[in-house]
């Protein structure tokens, strides 16, 4: 365990309660959950409308039929282009999921310390 889950180990033995409605409407939590959607929702409708393109486009056009590079279309460069954007999306994630964790710990601070 780290000084913040000690912090808040030793607060609950010692009969001292943590008040979490205080800490779900405090202004860094506030904060936090405002950042996290504005990340997530953006990035999640556009991974699902560039995911649910290729099927689409197969299906209902035959503009992904033309000739890329060589004997490859188009369609097989857009199905390669979601794997890149998978893996794209997973680094973006991991990298701001790690600035969440910060402000986590900030607050997990805070409440140890009684300060909400």
């Amino acid at each position: 365990m780290n000084n913040n889950e000690n912090a808040l180990q030793d607060s609950l033995q010692d009969g001292t309660e943590i008040d979490y409605s205080k800490i779900v409407q405090s202004s860094s939590f506030q904060k936090l959950l405002r950042e996290k959607r504005n990340f997530i929702i953006p990035w999640s409708i556009f991974f699902l409308v560039f995911y649910f393109t290729l099927p689409v486009l197969t299906s209902y056009t035959s503009i992904l039929n033309q000739t890329a590079f060589g004997s490859i279309s188009w369609a097989w460069v857009f199905g390669a282009a979601q794997f890149i954007m998978t893996w794209a999306l997973c680094i973006i994630y991991t990298n701001r999921a790690s600035r969440f964790d910060k402000t986590v710990e900030t607050i997990k601070e805070s409440a140890a310390k009684g300060g909400f």
